[in-house]
């Protein structure tokens, strides 16, 4: 079993309240995926709020997420999954957010979509088990879960998360950011060298870009489940970064 590591402790002794930690997840996902992150989280006292979007556009999910921030109070660490992280580039503007924090995610820059962010590089290996419904709506093979999205975690995990994945509008990755919060904000970015949903080395360059501090996984496309402690230390990092 993991435990949650000690990291806390530099957040907490100003005395200062901790922020809120607000999870948004990716696509083909809710905000159940971040269960195990979750758990660790509250083992330490953080108060966490995992965001329930829609997925059927990227204003909805940004209007959402706004949503869930909107109603917190105090400080707040925003973090964002895959293409969760598009979502929290453009809310992350709001003012209680006080640091960003991408897990194998899209940071777009303003004007951007995440389609056209990806355009230079070769199609991930995951995206050729994505299956189309007549609405535009795109859910993940069976294999497309177990071999690329999560291909390192157990096996009866990955079966619940093909079972409970919650369809994605593909209009989703032609949406546009307007602003970039992490052009004001201070960032963290979480690298897996394994992914097969977004190519590591278009991770890589979103993190210079954004001048995140980068923490690099031996991980596929799902650290928060496979990699949960050292995800959880990246997010330790930006609370006690928000606390001093």
């Amino acid at each position: 079993m993991q435990t949650a590591p000690d990291t806390t402790s530099a957040a907490t002794r100003s005395g200062a309240q901790q922020p809120t930690v607000v999870l948004v997840h990716g696509a083909w996902a809710d905000g159940s995926s971040w269960s195990r992150l979750i758990s660790l989280l509250q083992a330490k006292g953080v108060n966490v709020v995992a965001v329930q979007n829609p997925l059927t556009s990227l204003a909805d999910d940004i209007a959402t997420t706004r949503r869930a921030l909107d109603k917190l109070q105090g400080s707040v660490v925003l973090v964002g999954w895959s293409y969760g992280g598009a979502v929290i580039t453009e809310a992350g503007q709001n003012d209680n957010v006080k640091a960003l924090v991408y897990v194998a995610a899209f940071a777009l820059s303003e004007g951007m979509s995440v389609n056209e962010t990806a355009k230079d590089y070769p199609p991930p290996s995951g995206f050729n088990h994505v299956q189309a419904d007549k609405d535009g709506f795109l859910t993940l093979t069976l294999e497309g879960v177990q071999q690329h999205l999560a291909q390192d975690v157990a096996l009866e995990q990955t079966e619940v998360i093909f079972a409970t994945q919650h369809p994605t509008h593909a209009g989703n990755f032609d949406g546009k950011v307007s602003v970039a919060a992490w052009t004001t904000k201070p960032s963290w970015y979480v690298v897996c060298e394994q992914d097969r949903m977004i190519q590591p080395e278009l991770q890589t360059a979103m993190a210079q870009k954004i001048s995140a501090n980068v923490t690099t996984l031996q991980a596929g496309h799902a650290p928060h489940i496979s990699r949960t402690t050292e995800v959880a230390e990246v997010i330790f990092e930006a609370i006690a970064n928000v606390a001093k």
